[in-house]
């Protein structure tokens, strides 16, 4: 079972890797429009179309978001940020500035010391809030300060949600120090790619799909396989069997022709075969009045015999004491259901031939 087990997480694993590696593919590939929503005093958010190269276009149209839900112009506006990149650039207002100062070598860790300090420089701890920092900047002695700007988690979440449901191709959410020049002095407080989960899930699906009908293929394929196998494997040995029957009657030299050896050949059968009707007669008679045959099985000279009756070990007895039957044992667990009169019986004996019996 373990084994077991650690094969499905191994190929959830490979199959996660490879729909995230396409996923990645397909966005290179694709172009992706980038949009700046840039918020006023009031809340209005102004949507700037982005240039090539980086560069800030000019306002096009207006947007709010007011009681989890975006309230946008026009239709036209909502289905236009669909699929983009979307730069959320807030008003100062809503977040607490601290300067911090680090020495120059903390360059390299500044994110981990931000974070390990920012429940000393903001009134929140790490887990419950949202946090950037500017480039360092030196100020001699070997240090360096930065400013670190943070916003409570609860009051950013009903923003990215109802921009999440925007369905853009990813969120960033960008800040600035009261007078300074969002272009040069922007702080990064947050990103997001809200389509790679749902882009990732489908390919990931759709990867499953592709490896359960693989799967399914080489079962069938080797179960075709096996059963042309045993077909052939039943056949030679018929054959076989066919030619060790001839090189015996040739060496006696009972028949000098291809009709005697087929008389003799059916002649061996009748002597060697028990008819299913003797078989059926012999088996009516000696089972006894409470014992229910619901299923006979007959294959060559074997006899398998399923149904119910009262005392289950008692019929092995009488099918050993009969001429017509031996070897008798059961081939499965004997049961009892609440519902039913007697026990359920799976016996399988050996069907004597006919020259054995009348001997």
């Amino acid at each position: 079972m373990n084994l077991l087990q650690h094969s499905l997480e191994c190929i959830s694993r490979w199959i996660d890797s490879v729909a995230e590696t396409l996923r990645a593919v397909r966005t290179r590939m694709r172009p992706v429009r980038r949009v700046a929503l840039i918020e006023d005093a009031a809340g209005v958010l102004s949507v700037q179309l982005q240039r090539e190269g980086g560069a800030a276009g000019e306002a096009v149209q207006q947007l709010r978001i007011a009681d989890g839900r975006v309230h946008a112009a026009t239709p036209e506006l909502v289905a236009g940020l669909r699929s983009c990149q979307v730069a959320l650039l807030l008003q100062p207002a809503r977040f607490v500035f601290r300067p911090l100062q680090l020495p120059r070598q903390a360059v390299e860790f500044l994110e981990d010391i931000v974070r390990a300090q920012i429940d000393r420089v903001t009134p929140w701890s790490a887990d419950a809030a949202v946090f950037g920092c500017s480039r360092p900047t030196e100020i001699g002695n070997d240090r360096i300060v930065v400013t670190v700007a943070a916003i409570a988690r609860a009051m950013l979440a009903p923003l990215l949600e109802a921009m999440a449901t925007l369905e853009p191709e990813a969120i960033a959410v960008f800040t600035c120090a009261e007078g300074e020049d969002p272009a040069t002095s922007s702080i990064q407080i947050y990103e997001q790619r809200v389509r790679s989960a749902s882009d990732v899930g489908g390919l990931r699906r759709a990867l499953s799909v592709v490896l359960a009908a693989g799967a399914l293929a080489a079962c069938t394929s080797a179960a075709g396989a096996w059963m042309v196998e045993g077909a052939l494997e039943a056949q030679q040995n018929e054959v076989s069997r066919r030619i060790a029957e001839l090189r015996a009657v040739k060496q006696a030299g009972q028949i000098a022709s291809k009709e005697e050896v087929a008389l003799a050949s059916l002649e061996a059968r009748k002597h060697h075969t028990t008819p299913s009707v003797i078989v059926l007669e012999a088996l009516s008679q000696l089972l006894p009045d409470h014992t229910y045959v619901t299923e006979l099985r007959l294959a060559g000279d074997k006899m398998q015999v399923i149904g119910i009756t009262r005392d289950a070990p008692s019929l092995i007895r009488l099918i050993e004491q009969s001429p017509q039957f031996t070897r008798a044992t059961f081939f499965a667990p004997t049961t009892r259901a609440p519902s039913e009169p007697g026990e359920h019986f799976h016996i399988e004996a050996r069907i004597e031939p006919l020259a054995a019996v009348s001997k």
